[in-house]
């Protein structure tokens, strides 16, 4: 299964893992293991991702594979431009990615993942990641 790491705040972490890898593939390593990470610097950028409309966008596509985004925005019963800005937004960071049809005029979304993993550590205080005051 290919799943992207969807992270918060953990730019320093994912240096220092950037570096060793480097250094392995230069040390000749194999580095078929790689999986793919997203970093959000704070929760509220996380759950631009996570909204209950992009993750129904995700379901759809999965699901029903539509050839277009106004099929996709059929498909969940909303506005063409909300679909189509969500779905740029997915494009942009790197969740979906379009295929233009042959005609040049309909792109369709395609999942770039099978899943995603969401790992959200609680161990590092010292790190500010956007939190709300209670």
């Amino acid at each position: 299964m290919h799943t992207l790491k969807v992270t918060i705040g953990e730019r320093d972490r994912l240096d220092q893992r950037m570096r060793s890898r480097i250094k392995a593939a230069q040390e000749g390593e194999d580095l078929d293991d790689a999986q793919p990470i997203l970093n959000f610097g704070s929760y509220a950028e996380l759950s631009r991702l996570l909204s209950p409309k992009n993750l129904e966008l995700l379901e759809v596509i999965s699901k029903h594979e539509p050839e277009s985004i106004r099929e996709a925005a059929e498909l969940v019963d909303r506005d063409y431009k909300q679909v189509h800005r969500n779905l740029s937004e997915l494009d942009d960071i790197g969740v979906i990615e379009f295929e233009v049809d042959g005609s040049g005029n309909a792109k369709k979304p395609k999942l770039r993942y099978d899943g995603l993993e969401i790992d959200i550590s609680f161990a590092r205080s010292n790190e500010n990641v956007g939190t709300a005051a209670p």
